[in-house]
């Protein structure tokens, strides 16, 4: 008894770390990293796994249980996600992503509750459940690959691959005993423990990541002329000498050929354009100009563009969205969000404030002419 009291204690604190985690990343990252919201999802994913696991939970019913079931069962389809969306720029969610989602929790709800029920049918879903779960590890921790050259060279990046690695390794041994028939009991502190120790990294990397992790934009609030500390002094900073002549190459290609507006644009699609590896152009814009990753590279143009536009007293009457989609945006909700966490301000509470500014200015000059 006093193991499992110790267990179940062990498991609530490991639900608050992981409602922790969702917090923070819905709080702070959101707005500006894409893969935030599906980070989120493996929080959830993992306190509804600690809860699922916990000695006493009921081991057949279709009733309240199925839903931590289900949100516990399909996290290898969310982590593969994860993965994808951390290293591969080109990834976008898409419906059928849903729907693998949907097919594994399934799985994992008819195994769960129907042992006592309809046993021949929870065999063979608990079988399809547990390759399934390794298939989509493997899967999430082969996405490594593609950003492995950026992530090495930051010690936040190679605590994220150990992290990916961790957890994906942990949904392995879990399935495999589960293949094996392993008790559960026997592997249930263990897997809580482990469980326990993502949370605390995936929180220290949040809340205590070094300088030149932090997004470009996050700490910017350029409604009263302030900008983000980190950014300016890394790009101020510049790369160097090697890189002097891509550096030159790619700012022409944003700050004259406007090249951020384009639509679709991936950093593979630019380093072609670059002639250079995409490996190499990743490192230019990570260590030679302090972005945390392309996408907020290419916000820090977008955001500039439209900041000008909506101060801009011949372009009152245009409308806040064409604005946003002539900057590069493709939708009006993400733009709001960038913009809100660049300036602390909406974009319509910015060109008002810009509109003011300008008529006092006038009155000004016309009273001392």
């Amino acid at each position: 008894m006093a193991m499992t009291a110790l267990e179940l204690g062990l498991r609530g604190a490991v639900v608050a770390l992981f409602l922790v985690v969702c917090a923070v990343l819905l709080l702070r990252y959101a707005a500006v990293h894409r893969a935030a919201h599906l980070g989120a999802a493996m929080g959830v994913a993992g306190a509804a796994y600690a809860i699922s696991t916990a000695p006493f939970f009921p081991a057949s019913s279709f009733g309240w249980s199925s839903p931590f079931i289900a949100f516990a069962m399909g996290s290898p389809v969310i982590f593969w996600l994860w993965a994808r969306a951390m290293f591969d720029e080109r990834f976008a969610l898409r419906p059928w992503h849903a729907a693998v989602w949907t097919l594994l929790a399934g799985l994992g709800v008819v195994s769960h509750n129907c042992w006592t029920i309809w046993p021949d049918l929870a065999g063979p879903c608990g079988r399809a459940l547990a390759l399934a779960t390794i298939a989509f590890a493997v899967l999430g921790i082969a996405q490594i690959p593609k950003g492995w050259r950026t992530a090495v060279t930051t010690a936040r990046g190679r605590i994220l691959i150990a992290l990916l690695i961790g957890i994906g390794l942990q949904m392995m041994f879990a399935a495999a005993a589960g293949l094996a028939a392993i008790p559960t009991r026997s592997i249930s502190l263990s897997a809580a423990l482990a469980l326990g120790a993502f949370a605390l990294i995936a929180i220290w990397m949040m809340l205590f990541d070094p300088p030149e992790s932090q997004p470009a934009v996050a700490g910017a609030r350029g409604g009263s002329g302030q900008a983000a500390p980190v950014a300016r002094s890394l790009a101020n900073a510049g790369p160097p000498p090697s890189s002097q002549a891509a550096l030159n190459h790619l700012k022409h290609l944003m700050a004259t050929e406007r090249t951020y507006r384009q639509e679709g644009l991936t950093i593979g699609v630019l380093a072609v354009r670059l002639g250079m590896p995409e490996y190499r152009l990743r490192t230019l814009i990570n260590d030679g100009l302090g972005h945390r990753n392309f996408n907020a590279f290419l916000n820090r143009y977008r955001l500039d563009e439209a900041k000008a536009a909506l101060a801009d007293a011949g372009q009152a009457e245009v409308p806040v969205l064409t604005i946003a989609l002539d900057a590069g945006f493709q939708s009006l909700a993400p733009f709001n969000r960038a913009f809100k966490a660049d300036t602390g301000l909406t974009p319509t509470e910015f060109r008002r404030r810009a509109t003011a500014a300008q008529t006092t200015n006038a009155a000004e000059i016309a009273r001392s002419g």
